[in-house]
């Protein structure tokens, strides 16, 4: 088997409207057409065709009660400069130090992995790893 890139992330939500609000908003992605599946969701756009999946659906998993851990099952994205993704991040409320969880940030510019990383939730509690190339603060 010959792997080409990871298609898609499939995410379960619970609010379609305020998780679609969050990738178009937060995020900065471009929601796109879905298939007309029996049940809801919403499809956004990442470069070389990827996409992130939101899914309604009873029964899903979801990671309720918890906080930021960057070792349980998130996703990543790579962006241009690290700099930039935070102050962007911090001019929509997000911040290590914001008084609502759900807009607390865990920055690791530092990481061991080589690569400067921050974290975030989704309103569902998605977690979502934004890291750069190198770091340029």
């Amino acid at each position: 088997m010959k792997i080409l890139l990871l298609h898609h992330a499939a995410l379960p939500v619970t609010d379609l409207e305020r998780s679609k609000t969050f990738y178009r908003e937060i995020l900065g992605l471009e929601e796109v057409f879905r298939a007309p599946f029996p049940f809801p969701g919403a499809w956004f756009a990442l470069p070389g065709g990827q996409r992130i999946h939101l899914i309604v659906s009873p029964g899903q998993t979801l990671r309720t009660g918890k906080g930021i851990d960057s070792r349980d099952g998130h996703f990543a994205l790579r962006v241009a400069s690290y700099r930039e993704a935070l102050e962007e991040l911090a001019q929509k409320g997000y911040t290590p130090d914001a008084d609502d969880e759900l807009r607390r940030i865990k920055v690791d510019p530092h990481s061991v992995a080589g690569f400067p990383q921050m974290y975030l939730l989704d309103p569902d509690r998605n977690l979502i790893e934004i890291n750069a190339e190198r770091l340029d603060l």
